[in-house]
């Protein structure tokens, strides 16, 4: 085994996240002598780039891959692995034990918690990283499910020092062949689960999805309590909720942005008068969506604001209430109002948000969330019509031409002087729907 973790130089590990084939870019992190510097890259020149590290300097690998040079969760174009990072030198039971043993542990772990064996383990220089490769990368619209498997299983592996602030996509980990100089330890890797072919093993996401997150999990929980006041609004002190309720709510959140984004694109951009409002959403519900977290707002911000229009100086002051409500969001508090509870960030109706950005009916047509009642009853029966088509159904305008067709050839054997019985027998029908096909009409 010893010989195999050997042919694992930086490249060789980077390349089973990252394919320098694929358009996008990733990011590097370096421990200058006075700062830290962070660089981003084509992944077509991922070879080149890591053959020029140099090993004797701290240097981090973003884990996903992204639309632009900067490592923003709302630039991710896609991600290949979930991962997460064990500050075991924090752990007493980890005192004295080698990153060969701190991997059997974690082995151990996975397997005591019923969580499919990492793909690869890696020794930082104090700790250990854990990485399930997927077989397929997921694209950006997946991130909500990603999010709630990466909390799962950070939640699951904290007792062995998961990091729980190392969960998001935009995390940067610890590049193979280079110090931690800290410890002044080589970051190498220590453990590899081989698959089928002898190369470490690649998860279906779906298959993953399902084993840490059965779906009854997904569902929003709701919660319905009786209030002496129901138009009381007040705000309830929060305790950590779990990491899995809401995931649909997530998920719509997400999918609101991604249509906010998409209305931009449709109207050719964001007029001068409009840009604050635009940032001011796609923010909350990148929040909302628990994407990425309050330390990052105003980082992921400023990539908004330059989507939005690009060398826009936007006034980060009109934020500070959304920044305030998105701790209190972080810190599980709730906002209650007429017997419900709601997030402290702002959660409005569908209706609302058309109105507020004047989407009209066409421009619905193209979005997944933001639409109106009418076209969301539109949508569901064309769904409908198309499962009874799936299973053998007909539309009505079919039935009606083939019963018509029907008609017409039992009235046409009847003038040619076949009984009823006989006509039902040449067309393979009762002889009751024959005497329906002659009666006049």
């Amino acid at each position: 085994m010893a010989c195999q973790l050997d042919l694992f130089c930086s490249r060789t590990e980077a390349e089973l996240f990252h394919d320098h084939q694929q358009s996008g870019f990733f990011s590097l992190l370096v421990q200058l002598p006075e700062r830290k510097c962070q660089s981003s890259h084509l992944l077509r020149d991922l070879p080149r780039v890591l053959d020029m590290i140099s090993p004797n300097r701290d240097t981090w690998i973003s884990q996903a891959e992204f639309t632009r040079p900067n490592r923003r969760v709302v630039n991710l174009l896609r991600i290949g692995l979930l991962f997460a990072d064990l500050d075991t030198y924090r752990m007493s039971w980890a005192a004295g034990r080698t990153p060969e043993e701190l991997a059997s542990s974690v082995l151990y772990h996975c397997l005591q918690e019923g969580i499919p064996a990492p793909s690869i383990l890696i020794y930082s220089g104090r700790g250990i990283q854990a990485k399930w490769l997927l077989d397929v990368a997921l694209p950006r619209q997946a991130l909500p499910r990603w999010n709630a498997c990466q909390r799962y299983l950070v939640d699951r592996l904290t007792m062995i020092g998961a990091d729980p602030a190392a969960k998001d996509a935009s995390r940067v980990l610890r590049l193979v062949d280079t110090i931690n100089s800290k410890s002044g330890e080589i970051c190498r890797v220590v453990h590899v689960e081989n698959g089928h072919d002898s190369t470490p093993i690649r998860y279906n996401f779906e298959y993953l999805a399902e084993t840490l997150l059965p779906a009854a999990r997904w569902e929003i929980e709701q919660q319905h309590r009786a209030r002496a006041d129901r138009r009381q609004l007040k705000l309830i002190p929060g305790t950590k909720t779990d990491n899995l309720r809401g995931f649909n709510g997530r998920q719509l959140a997400w999918d609101r942005l991604e249509d906010l984004r998409k209305l931009s694109e449709l109207r050719g951009g964001v007029p001068e008068g409009e840009r604050m409002k635009h940032l001011f959403w796609r923010l909350n519900f990148l929040m909302l969506s628990g994407a990425t977290h309050s330390g990052q707002m105003y980082h992921e911000a400023s990539a908004l604001a330059a989507e939005v229009a690009p060398g826009w100086n936007y006034r980060s002051r009109e934020l500070m209430t959304l920044y305030a409500k998105a701790k209190q969001f972080e810190a599980g508090e709730r906002v209650e109002f007429g017997g419900k509870e709601f997030p402290p960030l702002y959660t409005p109706r569908n209706n609302t948000m058309i109105s507020l950005f004047q989407i009209t009916d066409l421009e619905q047509r193209a979005l997944r969330t933001l639409i109106s009642g009418e076209t969301a009853a539109k949508r569901h029966a064309e769904r409908e019509r198309m499962r009874r088509r799936a299973a053998g159904a007909v539309d009505r305008a079919t039935y009606l031409e083939a019963a018509s067709n029907k008609q017409i050839q039992a009235q046409s054997l009847k003038r040619k002087g076949l009984s009823v019985r006989a006509i039902a027998l040449q067309m393979e029908v009762s002889a009751m729907a024959v005497s329906r096909y002659l009666k006049p009409h």
